[in-house]
């Protein structure tokens, strides 16, 4: 065993994130307000875990003072949500402001700055007005490109001299991939020609609202949440390096480049052709996403990804699905959570930040999202009633570690922010793993508690030094 100490550079961010959805519950919220989730859930209410859903969320628009508070007491420099586009608005077509939901998210921007906590402000964590999915089919349509456009100039004129952090997305990748690639979630259609649309059509979507912050001349900077698995090859053999490769340029690539280097990976688009499901896009388009990437990005990373060459052979009447390219891999050996049925391995932070520096054009990012869902937490709740999260404590101290040491190397990370703030409502297992700093107790009217990471993260925030033991003894 080791112990080791690394300085955070000046400036590094330590903070936290969430999601609209995922914490304000529906509370004021109007008729025909419904999102994407939302409408999920009354449609297909019993794939929640034990029911629960977004209605109540963690009460966050009535409580944020209460949640604001316990964010300075944990040393958060930074916190990161999104607006609600469903509910920020009442006329999507005309982009008219639904003046309760935004005088809301004044008054929470003030509690923000009076604590001294930065605000980070997605567009898009999920939060696709239900109105537009039904209507135009969500994002295969070009108009729904249009709609968020108009959206954000309304975001920017409300809260732009407020708010200096900008994204588009969170993981755009993520809804389309368990809808329309995989079918695992409501409203369950197999279409792999649609997920590529959905793609693009969120790339373009980024492109036209970066055009548009730089054209009004917006103070700060605009970004993009992106949620690339580090991909593992399960041997170096050329077949199961093929295999890496090509789930690598499927599901990270197809944002990273773009987004990142104003270009789709010309393999891609060729295997999209070969396979008949080339997203539909005009020469406007590709120079709207060359002349206009993003300023910054940030990596949601909690695991490894590891692949092999396929052992079968694609069924000749199943439609194609990119796994027809690749099997999973299970290492041996391998470390876990068996909460979440996670590969636990840090130094995925480290390869994605070599990454980065090289392929990437060391542009400006952070952790995003990195953190532990602990199923049943309550068993380590300690004599005085506080939750003893100590493998929660080891896990952010690790990826942390390797965070600090890529810094040290010359890649441009700039902060760390853990997921989540408190724990809160995720995609069908609601409550049943918890990652918060901050307890919400379902039995006692959603009351917060701080668990011992709460109070070990705002020791490291006011030390900015990392102290960790290694176990790195040959034994």
């Amino acid at each position: 065993m080791s112990k080791v100490s690394l300085a955070l550079p000046e400036g590094f961010i330590l903070g936290a994130a969430a999601s609209a959805w995922q914490t304000e519950g529906w509370s004021g919220k109007k008729p025909g307000q419904d999102s994407y989730l939302d409408a999920w859930y009354k449609n297909d209410r019993h794939v929640w875990h034990n029911g629960y859903g977004p209605a109540v969320a963690t009460d966050f628009i009535n409580r944020y003072p209460e949640d604001v508070a316990l964010m300075k007491a944990s040393g958060l420099s930074h916190y990161r949500t999104s607006i609600n586009w469903s509910r920020f608005l009442t006329d999507y077509e005309t982009a008219t402001v639904d003046e309760e939901y935004a005088a809301y998210l004044d008054r929470w921007l003030d509690e923000m700055e009076a604590a001294g906590i930065v605000p980070m402000l997605c567009l898009e964590h999920y939060e696709l007005p239900a109105a537009l999915l039904e209507k135009y089919d969500g994002w295969s349509s070009k108009h729904v490109v249009e709609l968020f456009v108009r959206y954000a100039e309304k975001a920017f004129e409300r809260f732009g001299h407020r708010v200096t952090r900008w994204f588009t997305f969170n993981e755009p990748v993520v809804v389309q991939t368990r809808v329309y690639l995989d079918a695992l979630r409501w409203p369950y259609e197999q279409n792999t020609a649609k997920w590529m649309q959905w793609n693009h059509h969120k790339v373009l979507a980024t492109a036209k609202v970066v055009e548009l912050f730089r054209r009004r001349g917006q103070a700060g900077t605009i970004g993009v949440i992106l949620n690339p698995e580090v991909t593992y090859p399960r041997s170096q053999a050329a077949h199961d390096r093929r295999a890496a490769e090509l789930y690598d340029l499927f599901y990270n690539r197809v944002f990273l480049d773009p987004l990142i280097l104003g270009d789709y990976p010309a393999e891609l688009l060729a295997l999209l052709r070969r396979h008949e499901v080339m997203f539909e896009h005009d020469a406007a388009e590709l120079a709207t996403i060359r002349d206009n990437t993003v300023d910054e990005v940030g990596i949601n990373l909690y695991y490894p990804h590891r692949v092999k060459a396929p052992s079968r052979a694609w069924h000749p009447e199943t439609p194609f699905h990119p796994a027809c390219y690749y099997e999973h891999f299970e290492l041996p050996g391998r470390r876990m959570n068996p909460s979440r049925g996670w590969e636990i391995y840090p130094k995925i932070i480290y390869d994605m930040a070599q990454r980065l520096k090289q392929d990437y054009r060391n542009i400006p990012w952070f952790i995003a999202e990195n953190g532990m869902g602990v199923e049943n937490e309550a068993q380590h709740r300690g004599a005085d009633g506080e939750i003893q999260d100590d493998y929660r404590i080891r896990f952010i101290g690790e990826h942390l570690y390797w965070t600090l040491k890529a810094c040290e190397e010359g890649a441009n990370c700039r902060g760390y922010m853990l997921w989540a703030f408190t724990d809160n409502v995720s995609p069908m297992n609601a409550f049943k793993n918890r990652y918060g700093l901050i307890e919400i107790d379902l039995d006692n009217q959603r009351a917060r508690r701080r668990k011992k990471s709460s109070h070990w993260f705002a020791a490291l925030s006011e030390s900015r030094t990392l102290t960790l033991t290694l176990d790195d003894d040959e034994k």
